[in-house]
C-alpha cells in the first residue's frame, strides 16, 4: 500500500473519530491514565488495543520479538518503571501467541537463526530446556504451542520478580500481573496464570509451574527420539559431517 493511502487513510480516521467524540483528541492531548501495560509480541497479527476492545490511551505498550521481560533488556525495564512508577497502572499483562516465530526458532536444533535475533531468543531456549522432558514427548506442532505458553509464564515469573514490580507490592501499592495467550486461530485470548498480587499468589503460582531436572537438556540423546524429525535429521547429519571432517 502506498504511503499516500495510509495518510488519506489517517485523515479518514481522525476525521471519523471527531465526528463520533468531538472531544476525543483534545483529551488525549491533556494526559495519559492508562489502567494496563501491556508486554506483547511484535508480530503484526496481534494488535493489542483491538484484542482488547480498548481505545487509545487505555492500554501502555512494550512490544518486542518473542514477548520477553527479562531484566537485562533496558528498553523493557524503562517501560515497566515508567508504566508502574509514573503511569501508575493498576494491572500488567503478559501475552505471548500461538505459531510464534521465535518459539519456533527456539525449538531448531542446531540454532539456524542468524545474529542477533538468535542471541534474543536465548531466554526461550532456557525455558525449552528446562522443559525438554514434557516438550519432548509432543509432536512438533503441540511443542510449539506448549513453549508459547511456557514463555508466558517464565515471563510472568521475570515481571512478578523485577525490583520495580516488587517495591510497588512492598509499598502497598495495587498491581495485578496477567499471563495470557493470543489464538491467532479464533482470536480468543486464554489466562495461563491466575492473577497475582503480590508475594503470596506468586508463591502459589510458582508451586504450579514445574520444571523438569535443571540436568536435563533439549538436546539431551535420551529425549532424540521424541523430538521433531526435522529437529532429528538436522542433528544428524550435523553428527555426520563432524565425523567426515575428522
Amino acid at each position: 500500500m502506498p504511503i499516500a493511502k495510509v495518510l488519506q487513510n489517517n485523515r479518514e480516521w481522525a476525521s471519523r473519530m471527531r465526528q463520533e467524540k468531538p472531544d476525543f483528541f483534545s483529551s488525549l492531548a491533556d494526559g495519559q491514565a492508562p489502567e494496563y501495560f501491556w508486554i506483547g509480541c511484535a508480530d503484526s497479527r496481534v494488535p493489542p488495543n483491538q484484542i482488547l476492545g480498548l481505545a487509545p490511551g487505555d492500554i501502555f505498550v512494550q512490544r518486542n520479538v518473542g514477548n520477553l521481560a527479562t531484566h537485562k533488556d533496558m528498553n523493557f525495564m524503562t517501560c515497566l518503571e515508567y508504566a508502574v512508577d509514573a503511569l501508575k497502572v493498576k494491572q500488567i499483562i503478559v501475552c505471548g501467541h500461538y505459531s510464534c516465530g521465535a518459539v519456533k526458532a527456539s525449538l531448531v536444533l542446531p540454532g539456524k537463526t542468524k545474529s542477533l535475533a538468535n542471541l534474543w531468543i536465548a531466554d526461550i531456549k532456557e525455558t525449552r530446556d528446562k522443559h525438554a522432558q514434557e516438550l519432548g514427548k509432543l509432536s512438533p506442532d503441540d511443542q510449539v504451542t506448549r513453549l508459547a505458553e511456557l514463555n508466558v509464564i517464565r515471563q510472568v515469573f521475570n515481571v512478578c520478580s523485577s525490583p520495580i514490580v516488587q517495591a510497588a507490592w512492598d509499598a502497598g501499592t495495587p498491581l495485578i500481573v496477567h499471563g495470557l495467550v493470543y489464538s491467532l486461530k479464533d482470536g480468543l485470548l486464554k489466562e495461563l496464570t491466575k492473577p497475582i498480587t503480590g508475594y503470596g499468589s506468586l508463591a502459589k503460582a510458582n508451586a504450579d509451574f514445574p520444571t523438569d531436572s535443571e540436568e536435563t537438556k533439549w538436546e539431551d540423546p535420551s529425549l532424540q527420539r521424541d523430538i521433531t524429525e526435522h529437529i532429528k535429521a538436522t542433528m544428524f547429519f550435523e553428527k555426520k559431517d563432524a565425523s567426515a571432517k575428522k
